[in-house]
């Protein structure tokens, strides 16, 4: 068994152990009253093969555990041959069915115990699972998803987790249920013959080593799968949140095409995986087939030829035989499914045991409060193995607003990013009021910080949840006041269902104004004294930009401000105007001042000037 499995089954059993336990003993008295349901059918054989009481003999007498066999049995023929020499063979015969039908009452009454408390145990550990899979992945950081398709974390969070779920289940049948089934069957059989006992463990592990032939490759299979069910899900995924623009360049046929070829692939690999699943059903029946002949061979000789078996004996020492056979398939059925759990556990552990490189320390500072300026220090920053920003200097006074300007590329977005802490820097330093930002908490520097981005993120929710994101607790007064400031109140107004409207998948339901003056009001709701706007009026038309900027004027009133501008026209009142080429900062100043250097700050006015 493999360790993660493990090591997962008893993490996520651990607060169910309770259910765990009663399913455990459940299992046991299954698997007891399971054997008794065939070891009670001899003394009924006896009477259906011999239609005469045996003489009655004394009771026997301990005489050890070495002979506790004979000391069963006597007394079992003791009492029986009694019963019936007192009451006859039809009340015996109905004393024998009442016993038959008790045993296998109990045993269906526990085996359904076993599954009402496993019902709790499943349904439990693939909620604490997949909770703790959304916990990490909104725990890591941004960068960890830029390589990954959003189609794939969402395969494993929920197909991957429902094979490690099952696979964590079955352990603990194959550790219980199925392994007492076969020791008390054999431990019947042991008493019953001994002979023909260990005739049918010679033939059983050959058997076993059959159909474990037939799973050796089912974790390579179940993972190439899983791969291709991720491709799938990744490509829906794109399809959706691309539908405008597939059908608007006319490449429904590629997309579709593509689609196909990822099906083909899943088919394919799905029909060799199912396949070799359902191989191993005809194999392990066909070897218990030889396993039951192999014991009708020998067993019958005991009983024709040596005449030491009695038919009833060999009978349920065949039908103990069968009930060995079905927990011993059950196991190998099992075996396959750890297989598929294993090639699961792998794909999720990428994820559990993925290191967040952005890491608090113990100690860490809750800063509530922005006094005086935040400083970025020979900062040096690198996604992969070129940096992207080197020897970034730069003072950022409270009340100021300063403004990042540039060609794509030359690192504005990224400074964004490190002062909100998505990344973390490379060399250098940033510092809030002195404070290096790795000694506060993630928590209380986000805190301090509002974010307007180029696109408008918004969630499948009322106009009222998105705007009180940040403000669970607003009043409906304050959330209208920061959506009257974000001239977001009078559009708002008019929806069917005012602020409580859902504005659909990714506000689709709104304008992209509407959308970005939502985003405003939100930012606006959360007042935080640091304001870091990227590109906020890039995308809109120049209506919508006039209200949007009026929104963000009002937003970065009284406010330190962090303001990326493509449009340069809306950052010409900012305090401090920073221009980046390829990293570096190459100007520095005001409006007035950098216009009148005619470097690349004029060049670039000049150019959107003919725009």
């Amino acid at each position: 068994m493999d360790k993660r499995i493990k090591q997962t089954f008893f993490k996520y059993i651990r607060p169910y152990k309770r259910q765990a336990f009663l399913s455990i003993l459940s299992n046991v008295f299954f698997a007891l009253f399971s054997t008794l349901s065939f070891v009670v059918f001899v003394p009924l054989l006896n009477i259906l093969f011999k239609n005469e009481a045996r003489e009655v003999v004394a009771k026997p007498a301990w005489n050890g555990i070495m002979h506790v066999k004979e000391y069963l049995n006597g007394t079992l023929n003791f009492y029986w041959v009694s019963y019936i020499e007192q009451h006859g063979f039809v009340s015996a015969l109905g004393l024998i069915m009442a016993l038959i039908a008790l045993i296998i009452l109990l045993k269906n009454v526990f085996n359904y115990m076993a599954l009402y408390f496993m019902t709790f145990l499943r349904n439990g550990i693939l909620k604490d699972m997949r909770n703790d899979m959304y916990k990490k992945v909104m725990s890591l950081p941004i960068s960890f998803f830029t390589e990954r398709r959003k189609g794939d974390v969402i395969t494993r969070m929920t197909s991957d987790v429902s094979e490690v779920q099952w696979a964590s289940l079955i352990i603990l049948e194959i550790i219980v249920r199925e392994p007492l089934t076969i020791l008390f069957s054999v431990i019947a059989m042991l008493l019953l013959n001994v002979k023909l006992t260990l005739f049918i463990f010679i033939f059983t592990p050959i058997a076993g080593w059959v159909i474990s032939i037939v799973g050796k490759k089912l974790k390579r299979d179940s993972h190439t799968v899983q791969q291709y069910s991720s491709a799938f899900i990744s490509h829906i995924e794109e399809t959706l949140s691309g539908l405008k623009i597939i059908k608007g360049f006319n490449a429904e046929n590629r997309f579709i095409n593509s689609f196909e070829n990822i099906t083909f692939k899943l088919f394919k690999s799905s029909n060799r995986l199912v396949n070799r699943q359902n191989l191993a059903h005809p194999v392990s029946e066909f070897m218990g087939v030889l396993v039951i002949l192999t014991i009708l061979w020998y067993g019958g000789r005991l009983v024709l030829i040596d005449k030491s078996l009695s038919p009833a004996v060999f009978l349920t020492f065949i039908a103990l035989a069968y009930n060995i056979l079905t927990p011993a398939k059950a196991i190998a059925r099992a075996g396959y499914t750890i297989r598929k759990g294993m090639a699961s556990v792998e794909r999720i552990f990428n994820i559990l045991d993925a290191k967040n490189p952005i890491v608090e320390k113990p100690n860490a500072i809750d800063k509530n409060e922005f006094d005086s300026e935040i400083s970025l220090n020979r900062l040096g920053f690198k996604y992969e193995e070129e940096f992207v920003l080197k020897d970034v200097d730069l003072t950022i006074k409270k009340g100021e607003t300063l403004a990042l300007v540039g060609q794509s590329g030359s690192g504005k977005t990224t400074i964004a990013n490190l002062l909100l802490r998505f990344y973390d820097v490379n060399e250098g330093a940033i510092k809030i009021d002195g404070i290096d930002i790795k000694d506060m908490t993630k928590e209380s520097l986000r805190n301090l910080m509002g974010l307007v981005t180029q696109d408008s993120i918004l969630f499948n929710d009322t106009v009222r949840n998105n705007i009180a994101l940040a403000n669970p607790d607003a009043s409906m007064d304050e959330i209208i006041q920061a959506a009257k400031i974000a001239n977001a109140h009078d559009f708002i107004s008019e929806l069917p269902n005012g602020y409580d409207t859902n504005i659909g998948d990714s506000g689709n339901k709104l304008s992209g104004g509407q959308k970005q003056r939502l985003n405003i009001a939100r930012a606006i709701l959360k007042n935080p004294p640091v304001m870091v706007m990227d590109e906020a009026t890039s995308a809109l038309d120049t209506e919508s930009e006039k209200l949007v900027q009026d929104a963000l004027d009002k937003l970065m009133q009284n406010r330190t401000s962090v303001v990326i501008a493509h449009r340069l026209s809306t950052i010409k009142n900012a305090d401090k105007i920073v221009v980046m080429n390829k990293g570096r900062i190459e100007e520095v100043g005001s409006h007035k001042d950098l216009m009148s250097l005619e470097g690349t700050y004029h060049k670039l006015i000049m150019l959107q000037s003919f725009e």
